[in-house]
């Protein structure tokens, strides 16, 4: 379809057009607000025609309507996605790759506009890909300028780009905030930072550490048995540094499979190995500008720590699969509660990694060590479960804490919060049952007796044993999830199913408790 110049089309309404379009791409980041914008101008030159922006997705299959003028038209088409079907998706990029403005083919028509009218095309390429389509409906006056609208196709596929980014980084801020407020309420807290319960008593030597190197860019090595919030001091030292706005990102290394190590730290390209569908950034990358926490680093397997020295050294390295060399500023804070000192002895760990991780190491002590902070420990668990399970707080009466500070805690501090939360769940949200959850009144449980030949109440086993069944009752042999027996006892799942094996202990047991 061809028509010849119209004399009525001078180039000054065109450019003023063309400059106002450039104008609007760089004052609004979002298409809709572009085009919402730029309407009235367009207009103006173009009194009859209708504007679509329509976004195409090869990798998912359909193409959406991300903006549409003039805004009175109904909603429902503004949000409009069609599925495409292979074919047809094929044929709408061969053709929207040529970037010319025109009339799209027939076979186009209905999957581009299914309206009647003469309709002008465009393919909006960014970087040889197609990433939408520019679609001007309007009178057969519109085709006579159809130079002014090839002049558009180049601000609206910024303009896109421009969309497409806004959104995406909307999407991982939105899903960075649910994962955030996801931690505060398993936590109870309004926010992630807050006083470290026990500063003022049996945490005070490492508070003071924690002040003196924060300030720093040393690597900090933090040493003390599991549970005792190796990882709240790591955040600690993260949120007084100079680095606090940057990210703070967590690595468990004992949950790393061996052959994934470098992946999961340093990155890979496309194509490395199988299953590398896609460049990757590794932690390292991703904690550029903050703090990297290597907890259990003692489980880093020898190749891994090799490498690891070398980041340390001069911030350098190189994704799996790739030879560009990457740099990246991140502060490390290691921990673990292994003897790092005889693993070097014993050759597992390498000594000479070990003198970069440990230069300001800082010793956390264990529960029963700090047993002065019981009380406050227990007021804040308390308050916390309360809250989180019943919607208000709970405290624990003088006898309770007094059964509790008569338990060894071999598991620490993490062990203390699940005891808690465990007595908030069988107290029914009206007291703590202290007693029940630290499996005293074992012998008097619902379940019956123990078997004959099993050890008397007051052994360890029995312990474990009364606080195994209770969680599995109060949770109808529910392992997993936030509500499983796993999540209250603060074991891993696996875990407590080996714990349950050794007991002869069977989940369905309590299924119809």
């Amino acid at each position: 379809m061809t028509a010849p110049p119209d004399p009525r089309w001078q180039a000054s309404p065109w450019s003023e057009l063309l400059l106002d379009t450039w104008r609007q791409v760089s004052e609004h980041l979002e298409l809709r607000a572009c085009c919402e914008a730029l309407w009235p101008r367009l207009q103006a030159v173009l009194p009859t025609a209708r504007l679509w922006v329509r976004r195409v997705e090869p990798a998912h299959g359909w193409i959406e309507t991300v903006a549409v003028a003039p805004w009175e038209h109904p909603r429902s088409e503004r949000t409009t996605r069609d599925p495409l079907s292979p074919e047809a998706l094929a044929l709408l990029l061969t053709w929207a790759l040529r970037g010319q403005v025109e009339e799209p083919p027939a076979a186009l028509r209905a999957l581009l506009l299914p309206r009647g009218g003469p309709l002008l095309a465009g393919g909006l390429v960014d970087g040889g890909e197609v990433v939408g389509v520019l679609l001007i409906e309007g009178d057969r006056v519109l085709l006579r300028a159809r130079p002014l609208l090839q002049a558009l196709l180049a601000p609206m596929v910024v303009a896109l780009r421009n969309d497409r980014r806004v959104h995406e980084l909307a999407r991982l801020h939105e899903a960075a905030a649910a994962d955030n407020r996801a931690l505060l309420s398993r936590l109870a807290r309004d926010s992630i930072g807050g006083a470290v319960v026990g500063a003022s008593g049996g945490l005070r030597e490492v508070m003071a550490g924690v002040q003196r190197v924060s300030q720093t860019e040393a690597p900090v090595l933090l040493l003390g048995d599991t549970g005792t919030g190796k990882e709240l001091i790591a955040r600690e030292v993260h949120a007084r540094s100079p680095r606090a706005s940057g990210p703070f990102l967590k690595v468990n290394c004992g949950a790393i499979p061996p052959e994934l190590v470098d992946s999961e730290l340093f990155g890979h390209e496309r194509g490395s190995f199988t299953g590398a569908v896609a460049n990757r950034l590794g932690w390292f990358e991703r904690a550029d500008g903050g703090t990297l926490f290597l907890d259990e680093i003692g489980e880093l397997p020898l190749a891994a720590q090799v490498r690891l020295l070398r980041v340390l050294q001069d911030g350098s390295f190189e994704r799996v699969g790739g030879a560009r060399l990457l740099h990246a500023d991140v502060r490390l804070v290691a921990a673990t509660h292994r003897d790092l000192r005889e693993m070097v002895a014993d050759g597992r760990f390498r000594e000479d990694l070990w003198y970069r991780v440990g230069v300001f190491p800082i010793r956390i002590p264990t529960l029963r060590e700090r047993m002065d902070d019981l009380p406050a420990l227990v007021e804040h668990f308390a308050a916390r479960s309360g809250l989180r399970l019943h919607g208000r707080e709970l405290s624990a009466s003088p006898a309770e804490l007094r059964a509790l500070s008569t338990y060894p805690w071999p598991g620490n501090v993490r062990e203390l919060g699940a005891v808690i939360e465990r007595a908030a769940i069988l107290g029914d949200g009206h007291r703590l049952d202290v007693r029940a959850a630290l499996g005293v009144e074992a012998d008097a449980a619902p379940g019956g007796p123990p078997e004959r030949g099993a050890p008397p109440p007051s052994s360890l086993e029995a312990v474990n044993r009364a606080a195994v069944e209770r969680a599995l009752r109060a949770c109808r042999g529910r392992i997993e999830g936030e509500r499983g027996a796993a999540a209250i006892l603060g074991l891993r799942p696996s875990t407590l199913r080996s714990r349950m094996k050794g007991l002869g202990l069977r989940a369905a047991e309590f299924r119809g408790a």
